[in-house]
């Protein structure tokens, strides 16, 4: 007996602009999306906050900024920094305060924790975050036993040029083909319009390219055929 395959598609920078916040939402209502991670600091988190409050069908969880970096000239430069990342106090008091206005916004604690560029990755800030999703009981991208990431739904390389294959239609089924057994995180980053600037993040154009991939009806149709099943964090609760 084949042992059935589940898919949680996450869309991270919920609240990064309205432009993004009405991608996730298209990719939410017409596409597969079925989680997302909200940036409080973002300038649109209110209106996130307000549309999750009214559709407790998708998964929200918290997507800690703690700054941004672009690979420019051989090297990566912040494009802007929340607090020292090396720091290991002033990381643990900010996502602290990132912790409580998710709660103040939304009312309720996160169903899992991200990170914005994966810097809870970091060794400085790692066990932070490890503490902080065991304390709250949730997932932890790329730290829990039940969840595995995929972060390959992605249009630029590890250096930031662009890679159009990673969010294109083809890109996708190739993934989707491979996924392995138990559930599975697929990250994305849908946005529309043209509210992002180079100061807040370089990833920008690819994300209109994946909203049309997510919406795409033959690629829940390619889901159902595959019998991998939609779901989102909501059960799984598990963190190293």
């Amino acid at each position: 007996m084949v042992a059935k395959r589940y898919l949680i598609v996450n869309a991270d920078d919920f609240g990064l602009s309205s432009g993004v916040n009405r991608a996730i939402i298209k990719a939410h209502e017409q596409g597969i999306v079925t989680s997302t991670s909200m940036m409080v600091r973002g300038p649109a988190a209110t209106e996130a906050a307000l549309y999750s409050g009214e559709h407790p069908d998708i998964s929200l969880g918290l997507h800690i900024d703690l700054g941004e970096w672009a690979y420019r000239d051989e090297a990566w430069v912040p494009l802007y920094e929340v607090v020292p990342i090396e720091d290991t106090t002033a990381v643990a008091g900010e996502v602290q305060d990132q912790l409580s206005t998710f709660r103040r916004l939304v009312g309720k604690n996160p169903t899992h924790i991200d990170s914005h560029q994966h810097v809870h990755l970091r060794e400085s800030v790692r066990p932070v975050v490890i503490e902080v999703a065991r304390t709250l009981g949730v997932p932890l991208r790329h730290c829990s036993s039940e969840v595995r990431y995929c972060g390959d739904f992605y249009g630029q390389t590890a250096e930031g040029l662009p890679y159009p294959h990673g969010v294109s239609f083809d890109g996708l089924i190739e993934i989707l083909a491979e996924l392995p057994p138990g559930v599975t995180e697929l990250g994305c980053h849908p946005g529309e319009g043209d509210d992002l600037s180079t100061l807040e993040t370089m990833y920008r154009s690819e994300r209109l390219q994946e909203v049309q991939v997510l919406c795409d009806p033959r690629i829940r149709a390619t889901l159902s055929a595959m019998e991998v099943e939609l779901c989102s964090f909501s059960g799984t609760r598990s963190v190293k």
